[in-house]
C-alpha cells in the first residue's frame, strides 16, 4: 500500500501541488468491478483546500488516472455502518450517497480518522460521523499503523499549525527590524536564539525574586482557612437550632392545612344543603293547592297552575353527583311523585266531568230546531238559518286549563293521552250531530219550496228534522216533457222542468254551496287552533321521537306515538297528531260533503261547474295556510269527487249527443245540443271568470265542441226533410256566432273552422238550390262551349246549324221576364221552407242566390258577345230586372 501511495503522490498529486494524506482501496457496494482508491489530499498552496479524490487504473492497466474529486466541505455525512462490529462498508454523502466497500476494516478506519482530523483542522462546518466508534474519533490511530499508512507526512500534518493574523503581524515587525532577515537567514536565526536565551534568564531571575512574596501569600491563605473552619462550626450550631424550629413550623403548617380543609368541606356541605333545600322544598301552600285546590274558579286554577309548575321544577331539578344516594332526597322524590299522581288524577277527573257538563249546557242552548210537519214548506225553508253553532264559549272556558294540560303532558303522558281520547269522543259526537243537521238544512234549501214539500218528510212532535240523507238522495224529478235520464245534459237541462232550472235556481245553489263551505272553514280552523293551544301541540313544528314507535288506534283513527316506560311519550310529529285528532272529530264532514255534492249533481249536473269553482277556491285558500292540514286534505279529497262529477257531466253530454235522434217529418233547424252548448258556454264563462281551474274548463270545451261538430255532421247526413247543406250551414253559423260573442280563447281554431264550414255549405246550398233557372239556355251555351273546346273559333260557332242565331233567339224567347220572376218566386218559397226562423238566414241565403243568378246572367251575355258579335241578340230581361224581381219577392213574403 505504501508503494502505491508513493506512486500516486509522484504521478498524480505532485504535479497538481497536492499532498496525499490517506488512502483506502475500495470498490462500489453491490457491484463486481475493478478496485479503485479514495484519497484524502490537501493543497500545498494557501489557502489550503482539502479534497477526496477517486483514482483508478486506466483501461490498459499500465498507469493510474484521476477520475473524480469532491471538496471536503461538500461532504455532509460519513456513515461507518457499525460502530461495534468490524464492517468494511461505509457511505459518503456528497451531492448523493456513495456506497463503498473497503478492502479491509483497518484501511476504512484509518481513512475515516484522517477525514475527521482534516475536518477538525481545516473546516468550520462539522461533518456528521455516524456509526463511528467514539474512540476512533478522539484518539489517533496507533503510531505503527499510522506510519505504515501515511509515513512521515501524517506527523507533518500534526506539527503544522496555521499562523493567525496577530502572529503574522509580529513576525513582519520583527523581520523589518533586522536588515538581513531575508538575505542571511542563518544570521537572523542565530540572533533570535541569543535574544531567546536572554529572555529565559530574565524569567528565571524574576521567579527567584518573587519567592518571598509567595511565602507571605501562603501564610495568609493558611490563616484564611482557619477562619473558614471557625465559621463552619458556628453555622453548624445555628443549623441544629433551626432544625427544631423547622419541625415546629411543619406541625403548625399541617394543623393549619387541616383547619382550612375542614372549613372548605363545611362550606361545600352548606352549599349542597342550601341547593337541596332551595330546589327540592315545595311550599305548604303549593302542596295544599295540589291536594285540595279549587279547579272551578279562576283564582283556584291559577293557584293550582303555579303549584303544578313549582312541583314540576322540583321534580326536574338537575341533581348533582351523589344526591340521588341520599335517603332524604329519595323520600322527597317519592313524595313529589305521589303528589304528581294524585293531582294528575284529580285534574283528569275534573276535566272529564267539566267537559261533559259544558257540552250538556252547550247542547241545550244551541240545539237546532227545524219546523215540524204541520208547518208550511216555505216556512221550513226560510225559518232555519244555514249556520253552524259557535263553539267559542266552550273553547274559552276550557282554555283556562291549558297550562295545566301542558303540565299533565310533561308529567303524565298516559293521562294526557286519555284526556285527548275523551275529548275526541265527546266532540266527535257533538260535531256529528251538528254537522248532519246543518247539511240537512242545506239540502232542504237546495231543493226549493215545491220539490221540498213533495219529496221530504218534516214531522215529529219535537220539531226536529227527520228527513234523512238517504231520502234526499232518492230525489227524482221528471221534466215537463218526456221522462229523461237522471243526469242532465246539453239536450236535457237537468231532470227538473225548464221553469225550475232558471238562473235564480242556479244562483241560489251557488250561494248555498258557498255558505256551506264558508261555515265549515272557520269551524275547522277554530277547532284546530283550540286543539293546538289547549293540548299544547305545535302546528308548524315537528319533533322527532327517539323511542320505540308504536301505533294506537282510537275509534278507527291511528295515533302514531313513541313509548318508553316511565318517560313522557313523544309523537313523531305534533302536526300529524293535530291532523289525526281533527280527522277523528270531524269524520262526518267528508261524507256529508260528498252527499251534498251528489244531491247538487242530481238536481242539475251543471251545478258541478259551480261546485268545481267554489271548491277549488277553498282548497287553494286552505293550502296557502297549511298544505298538510285536515281542512286542506279533506277539501282536496272532496275536490277530486267534484272533478269526477264535472268530467262525468261532460262525458254524458258527449254520449247523448252521439245518441240524438231527429224527427223525420219536420225540418231540423238549430239542433238542441247546439243551442244548449251556447247556454252551457255562457253559463261556464260566467262561473269560471277569474277561477283557479280554468284549465279544466278549457279541456272540457275542446271535448264538447269536437263532439258537437261530429254530431252536427251526423244529423245532417241522416236528415231527410231538410237538406244536408242547410243543417250544416245553420248550425255552424250558430256555433260561429256563439264563439264570436263569448270570445273563448281556447276555441279560436274551432271558431275559424265553424266559419269555414258555414261558408262552404252556404255556397253549396245556393248552387244546389238555384240549379239552372234558365235550363234550355244553359244547355244551349253548354253546347257552344263544347264546340269551342273542340277547336272551333268562337266567332264561327254561329255558323253551326244547331247553334245559329235563329236557334239562339228561339231559346231566349222561352225565358221572358215574367217566367223568370215566377221561377225565382218558387225558389224563394222553397228556401223559406228549408230554413228555420230562429237563425234568420233567409235574407242571407236569398242575397247569395241573387248574386249567383247575376253571375250566370253575365256569363251568358259574355258568351253571346263573343260567339255572336254584331247580331244584336240580347236577353229578354236585364240585371236590373233581376234585382227588382228579387227585391219584390223578398218584400212580398
Amino acid at each position: 500500500m505504501t508503494a502505491i501511495k508513493h506512486a500516486l503522490q509522484r504521478d498524480i498529486f505532485t504535479p497538481n501541488d497536492e499532498r496525499l494524506l490517506s488512502i483506502v482501496n475500495v470498490c462500489k457496494a453491490g457491484k463486481k468491478k475493478r478496485n479503485c482508491f479514495l484519497c484524502a489530499t490537501v493543497t500545498t498552496e494557501r489557502p489550503v483546500q482539502v479534497n477526496v479524490v477517486k483514482v483508478k487504473k486506466s483501461d490498459k492497466g499500465d498507469f493510474y488516472k484521476r477520475q473524480t474529486a469532491w471538496a471536503l466541505r461538500d461532504l455532509a455525512v460519513v456513515d461507518a455502518k457499525d460502530a461495534v462490529k468490524e464492517n468494511p462498508e461505509f457511505d459518503l454523502h456528497f451531492d448523493k450517497v456513495y456506497k463503498w466497500v473497503a478492502s479491509s476494516t483497518v484501511e476504512k478506519n484509518t481513512f475515516i480518522s484522517c477525514i475527521w482530523k482534516l475536518n477538525q483542522r481545516y473546516l468550520r462546518k462539522k461533518i456528521d460521523f455516524i456509526n463511528v466508534s467514539s474512540q476512533l474519533l478522539e484518539e489517533s490511530v496507533p503510531s505503527g499503523e499510522s506510519q505504515s499508512v501515511t509515513g512521515g507526512d501524517e506527523e507533518a500534518v500534526d506539527e503544522y499549525q496555521e499562523l493567525n493574523a496577530r502572529e503574522e503581524q509580529d513576525i513582519e515587525i520583527m523581520m523589518e527590524g533586522c536588515e538581513y532577515a531575508i538575505s542571511n537567514a542563518e544570521a537572523f536565526a542565530e540572533k533570535l536564539s541569543r535574544e531567546l536565551q536572554v529572555l529565559d534568564g530574565a524569567n528565571i531571575q524574576s521567579i527567584m525574586a518573587s519567592e518571598k512574596q509567595v511565602n507571605i501569600l501562603m501564610k495568609l491563605l493558611d490563616e484564611a482557612l482557619k477562619e473558614v473552619d471557625q465559621i463552619e462550626l458556628k453555622l453548624s450550631s445555628y443549623e441544629e437550632m433551626l432544625q427544631s424550629v423547622k419541625e415546629q413550623m411543619d406541625q403548625i403548617s399541617e394543623s393549619n392545612h387541616l383547619i382550612h380543609l375542614s372549613n372548605t368541606n363545611n362550606v361545600k356541605l352548606l352549599s349542597e344543603i342550601e341547593f337541596l333545600v332551595n330546589h327540592m322544598d315545595l311550599a305548604k301552600g303549593h302542596i295544599k293547592a295540589l291536594q285540595e285546590g279549587d279547579l272551578t274558579s279562576s283564582r283556584g286554577i291559577e293557584a293550582c297552575t303555579n303549584a303544578a309548575d313549582a312541583l314540576l321544577q322540583c321534580m326536574n331539578v338537575a341533581l348533582r353527583p351523589g344526591h340521588d344516594m341520599l335517603h332524604a332526597v329519595k323520600q322527597q322524590q317519592q313524595r313529589f311523585s305521589d303528589l304528581r299522581e294524585q293531582f294528575a288524577r284529580r285534574l283528569a277527573s275534573h276535566l272529564n266531568s267539566f267537559s261533559k257538563t259544558l257540552l250538556r249546557l252547550y247542547n241545550r242552548s244551541h240545539s237546532i230546531s227545524v219546523p215540524g210537519h204541520d208547518q208550511s214548506s216555505t216556512l221550513a225553508q226560510h225559518s232555519v238559518e244555514l249556520t253552524l253553532p259557535n263553539h267559542h264559549p266552550f273553547h274559552r272556558d276550557l282554555l283556562q286549563y291549558a297550562k295545566l294540560m301542558e303540565w299533565v303532558k310533561n308529567t303524565d303522558y298516559g293521562k294526557y293521552e286519555g284526556l285527548m281520547k275523551n275529548y275526541m269522543d265527546y266532540l266527535s259526537r257533538l260535531y256529528e250531530r251538528e254537522i248532519k243537521d246543518f247539511f240537512e238544512v242545506a239540502k232542504i234549501k237546495m231543493t226549493g219550496t215545491t220539490r221540498e214539500g213533495k219529496k221530504f218528510g218534516l214531522h215529529g212532535s219535537s220539531g226536529k228534522l227527520t228527513g234523512s240523507t238517504s231520502s234526499l238522495n232518492k230525489l227524482s224529478v221528471q221534466s215537463s216533457g218526456n221522462r229523461r235520464s237522471q243526469s242532465s245534459s246539453l239536450l236535457d237541462m237537468g231532470n227538473m222542468s225548464a221553469s225550475d232550472l232558471d238562473v235564480a235556481d242556479r244562483t241560489k245553489f251557488d250561494k248555498i254551496f258557498e255558505q256551506v263551505l264558508s261555515e265549515l272553514e272557520p269551524l275547522c280552523l277554530a277547532e284546530q287552533d283550540f286543539i293546538s293551544k289547549f293540548f299544547k301541540l305545535q302546528q308548524h313544528q315537528s319533533i322527532s321521537g327517539t323511542t320505540t314507535n308504536e301505533a294506537e288506534e282510537v275509534d278507527g283513527v291511528a295515533l302514531s306515538r313513541s313509548y318508553t316506560p316511565g318517560v313522557p311519550q313523544t309523537i313523531s310529529s305534533e302536526k300529524d297528531m293535530i291532523r289525526q285528532m281533527m280527522t277523528k272529530i270531524f269524520r262526518c264532514i267528508e261524507p256529508e260533503l260528498n252527499n251534498l255534492i251528489a244531491l247538487g249533481d242530481k238536481i242539475d249536473s251543471f251545478n258541478s261547474l259551480y261546485m268545481l269553482v267554489k271548491m277549488s277556491h277553498h282548497v287553494w285558500t286552505a293550502q296557502n295556510v297549511d298544505p298538510a292540514s285536515f281542512l286542506s286534505t279533506t277539501l282536496g279529497n272532496v275536490l277530486v269527487t267534484v272533478k269526477r262529477n264535472f268530467d262525468k257531466c261532460i262525458s254524458n253530454q258527449m254520449k247523448q249527443m252521439d245518441e240524438v235522434k231527429i224527427s223525420k217529418k219536420s225540418k231540423v233547424g238549430i239542433l238542441p245540443f247546439v243551442a244548449e252548448f251556447e247556454e252551457f258556454a255562457a253559463l261556464a264563462e260566467s262561473i269560471f271568470k277569474n277561477a283557479e281551474r280554468r284549465g279544466d274548463l278549457d279541456k272540457a270545451y275542446i271535448k264538447l265542441i269536437r263532439a258537437v261538430f261530429v254530431s252536427v255532421e251526423k244529423v245532417a247526413n241522416e236528415s231527410q226533410k231538410t237538406p244536408r247543406d242547410v243543417v250544416m250551414m245553420e248550425n255552424f253559423h250558430h256555433i260561429f256566432a256563439t264563439l264570436s260573442r263569448l270570445k273563448i280563447s281556447c276555441l279560436e281554431a274551432e271558431k275559424k273552422e265553424a266559419k269555414q264550414k258555414y261558408t262552404d255549405h252556404l255556397q253549396s246550398y245556393v248552387i244546389y238550390s238555384l240549379g239552372q233557372p234558365l235550363e234550355k239556355l244553359n244547355h244551349f251555351f253548354e253546347g257552344v262551349e263544347a264546340r269551342v273546346a273542340q277547336g272551333i273559333r268562337e266567332e264561327e260557332v254561329s255558323y253551326q246549324l244547331a247553334f245559329n242565331k235563329q236557334e239562339l233567339r228561339k231559346v231566349i224567347k222561352e225565358y221572358p221576364g215574367k217566367e223568370v220572376k215566377k221561377g225565382l218566386d218558387n225558389l224563394y218559397k222553397k228556401v223559406d221552407k228549408h230554413l228555420c226562423e230562429e237563425e234568420n238566414l233567409l235574407q242571407v241565403v236569398w242575397h247569395s242566390m241573387q248574386d249567383e243568378f247575376i253571375r250566370q246572367y253575365k256569363h251568358f251575355e259574355g258568351l253571346i258577345a263573343r260567339c255572336y258579335p254584331g247580331s244584336g241578340i240580347t236577353m229578354e230581361f236585364t240585371i236590373q230586372d233581376i234585382l227588382d224581381y228579387c227585391s219584390s219577392i223578398a218584400q212580398s213574403h
